[in-house]
């Protein structure tokens, strides 16, 4: 008895109203997961590369999709060809195995690709450390880095003086070579860089003995960094141009300088606020007064307010860090006052505290005189009084 196929919506993992778009990024999926060369000898991905390949056929198909919507697989129990009796014929996968081939083997299919034009070069990366006050305010720095310039002997040709690099004979100048590979469904056209010249379509056969053919000498060189204010930990300064030197007369990388804030006893950061601890003494706490608070800008003074409790905190408007994107708009600082309890006392200051606390316990004898209290039960023990 022949096995029953699966609904193609459900091979391919698409709703029945699924596009074409849809539709083909999910076999491309598939395909790549299951094709053989990538599962050699495994009969299983063998079996369900081809059950995709064949939902594939028919739902790419805008006539065909229409049949089998109408009639299910009834609609081609009579073809001929392809697989388990399914014809092939008239599907288009060059499209999709031109990429899965490409990315197999490292190219990719014939759609004019890069070739021998001027492709940008790399990245350079560096960082360098500042302090907390050097970000909120911004600074100028100096890195240092070793870089390629061009060759002075060869002026950047890379072939020895009173020679010419030549063109490419493998790629005739393209900076490509196209191969076919042999897919499941017949030959698939492929492009590649060129081996022999790594896609410059020239090649040097007498190098220049400075740069050794590759048109550039290490150079150690120092560059000033300008730092933005409100730049913080982790991010990085561009520094355009600066970079790796780019191909067949593209342009230079850049160089990104990661910057790296250190830490500060006083101030924490949080986006652009700033937040630190203030201690104030009891007297001022219960009187109120003045403190000194530091910040970023410098020492103020603040008026704390009678009966200020511990842990209270304040705003410093505008004391915070600037805004990267423009400077004249900064965040606050956030204060927490905390009451300072000292630890040694004079004799003067601890009579003081004593009659401070004398003057407490006459409100609480005035409270008991008062009948604001309840006796304790006698049938709970010796447990200490409460109050109301």
């Amino acid at each position: 008895m022949a096995e029953q196929k699966r609904d193609y919506y459900e091979v391919l993992g698409v709703e029945k109203g699924a596009d074409e778009a849809a539709i083909k990024k999910a076999y491309r999926v598939l395909a790549k997961k299951y094709h053989p060369d990538m599962n050699p000898g495994d009969a299983e991905a063998e079996k369900k590369f081809k059950e995709a390949s064949e939902a594939y056929a028919v739902l790419s198909d805008p006539e065909k999709r229409r049949q089998y919507d109408q009639y299910g697989h009834a609609a081609f129990d009579g073809g001929a060809g392809g697989f388990g009796g399914f014809d092939f014929s008239g599907a288009d996968f060059s499209d999709i195995f031109g990429d899965i081939f490409g990315d197999f083997f490292g190219g990719g299919r014939s759609r004019g690709g890069r070739g021998s034009g001027p492709m940008k070069g790399a990245n350079l990366r560096t960082s360098i450390r500042i302090t907390f006050e050097e970000a909120v305010f911004g600074c100028e720095k100096e890195i240092e880095l070793n870089v390629k310039e061009e060759c002075k002997n060869c002026h950047g040709s890379g072939a020895k003086p009173g020679t010419n690099p030549e063109t490419c004979s493998k790629c005739g100048g393209k900076g490509q070579v196209v191969f076919t590979q042999q897919s499941f469904f017949g030959t698939v056209r492929n492009v590649q860089t060129c081996p022999d010249c790594q896609g410059t379509g020239k090649v040097i056969k007498e190098k220049c003995q400075d740069c050794r053919g590759t048109g550039y000498v290490p150079m150690r060189k120092k560059y000033a960094v300008s730092i933005p204010a409100g730049i913080d930990n982790g991010q990085c300064k561009r520094l355009p141009g600066l970079g790796e030197p780019g191909s067949n007369g593209g342009p230079r990388g850049d160089v990104l300088v990661e910057v790296i804030v250190g830490r500060h006893p006083i101030f924490q950061r949080q986006d652009s606020n700033i937040f630190s601890t203030v201690p104030m003494s009891f007297a001022v706490a219960a009187l109120g007064g003045e403190i000194v608070i530091d910040t970023v800008d410098g020492k103020v003074i603040y008026d704390v307010k009678p009966g200020t409790q511990t842990d209270t905190r304040i705003r410093l408007k505008g004391k915070g860090v600037p805004s990267l994107r423009n400077k004249d708009v900064r965040g606050d600082h956030y204060v927490t006052l905390v009451v300072q309890i000292p630890d040694k006392l004079s004799h003067e200051a601890k009579e003081l505290l004593k009659q401070f606390d004398a003057e407490s316990g006459d409100t609480l004898n005035a409270a008991k005189k008062a009948g604001d209290h309840k006796e304790p039960d006698p049938k709970e023990g010796k447990k200490k009084k409460f109050w109301k």
